[in-house]
């Protein structure tokens, strides 16, 4: 006979999976449920902590124990910065991110902090200047609602971004179009960048501001963005809840024997 606090996790879990809890949901409090009677507050307290390692609920310090999203989110590749989105419209990434996904969004989602800082070693090198040199740091959380999906922190020159809407604090994208629309209306239109990805274990730090569950990791996305020229004017680093995005990618593929025919 299964102990009480699995039957009691199984009962919550069978509600989460038909609906009775929806996503961003907060669960009874576990003095409610004690004393609907169903368990001592050790048992609920047992159930709740199974029904985190399983990944249905995530629980933290003034948040409770919250039903999470089993639907990731699709977190587009070359289709997000699509020049169309940003440029002629007003879809900047993160939001291009959800109407692919067929999820609400709010602009707000996106809260930053802007700050002129010393360049660390990784974003030195990638714009090519001296280390400790001043760079902005925009940082920003993004949410789906209550629940945050990702960090991204970008680190611009301040030759390029000085004054415009880039070092401006206000929570949600910078404008209409975005960081890519500023850089684009300062003379630095985007033409290509360099994406790396890797997964690895939070901080503590990065799984209490991302709400993360015991043992989930992160994905980490390092963005760099050229002009044409080949001048970097944009440095990202992304720290993302693994489960929360299946990325996708959707790409012509190359045959550069064929290209290099076609050249001579």
């Amino acid at each position: 006979m299964a102990p009480k606090w699995r039957e009691l996790a199984d009962k919550l879990a069978e509600q989460i999976k038909r609906g009775d809890y929806a996503p961003g949901q907060q669960l009874p409090h576990i003095r409610d449920l004690v004393e609907a009677g169903e368990g001592s507050k050790a048992t609920v307290h047992a159930a709740y902590k199974a029904l985190e390692a399983e990944g249905l609920v995530t629980s933290s310090r003034g948040h409770g124990t919250v039903v999470r999203q089993q639907v990731p989110l699709k977190r587009l590749g070359i289709a997000r910065y699509d020049k169309a989105k940003w440029r002629d419209g007003d879809e900047v990434a993160f939001i291009a991110d959800r109407v692919a996904s067929g999820r609400a969004y709010r602009r707000n989602e996106q809260t930053q902090t802007v700050s002129l800082v010393e360049a660390p070693p990784e974003v030195a090198a990638a714009h090519g200047i001296p280390e400790g040199a001043p760079v902005y740091a925009r940082a920003r959380l993004v949410k789906e609602g209550e629940q945050p999906t990702h960090t991204l922190t970008s680190y611009y020159r301040p030759e390029h971004v000085e004054g415009t809407r880039l070092v401006d604090p206000t929570p949600g994208p910078a404008g209409r179009g975005g960081g890519f629309r500023v850089l684009y209306d300062a003379g630095y239109e985007i033409d290509h960048m360099k994406e790396q990805l890797f997964a690895r274990t939070p901080t503590p730090d990065e799984a209490k501001l991302l709400q993360l569950p015991p043992g989930e990791p992160v994905v980490e996305l390092h963005r760099t963005t050229y002009t044409a020229a080949g001048t970097v004017v944009e440095f990202a680093i992304g720290v993302h809840a693994a489960s929360r995005f299946a990325w996708e990618y959707d790409f012509k593929v190359p045959d550069s024997a064929k290209d290099k025919e076609d050249q001579e």
